[in-house]
């Protein structure tokens, strides 16, 4: 299996757990896939870190998720991180306003 491939099942194994209500399998997996491969491209760690936000998020881990998708923005700049990053401030702006103004 290539390189490639380990990555899109890791991916793929990790969405579809978050996706069937199990966030913190998903997240052992990508965890352990982070620190595995140091030969992986920063683009791959950034999908990774994306997918880890979204799990997070699932779980309701607002600053876990945001440092998440913020690891992710740092390895790619066009990451999706960056939407799902303005989506979490925005409902913690319109819904946590003591968070921005103790």
């Amino acid at each position: 299996m290539r390189i490639d491939e380990q990555v899109m099942s890791i991916d793929g194994q990790a969405k579809q757990l978050i996706a069937e209500g199990n966030p913190d399998r998903a997240l052992e997996i990508l965890k352990l896939a982070l620190t595995e491969e140091n030969h992986s491209s920063k683009i791959e760690s950034a999908t990774h870190y994306y997918i880890m936000g979204n799990a997070h998020r699932k779980k309701g881990e607002w600053e876990k998720a945001m440092n998440a998708y913020q690891e992710a923005i740092d390895l790619d700049p066009n990451s999706p991180a960056i939407e799902a990053k303005k989506h979490i401030n925005e409902i913690m702006a319109f819904y946590c306003k003591d968070l921005y103004n103790p």
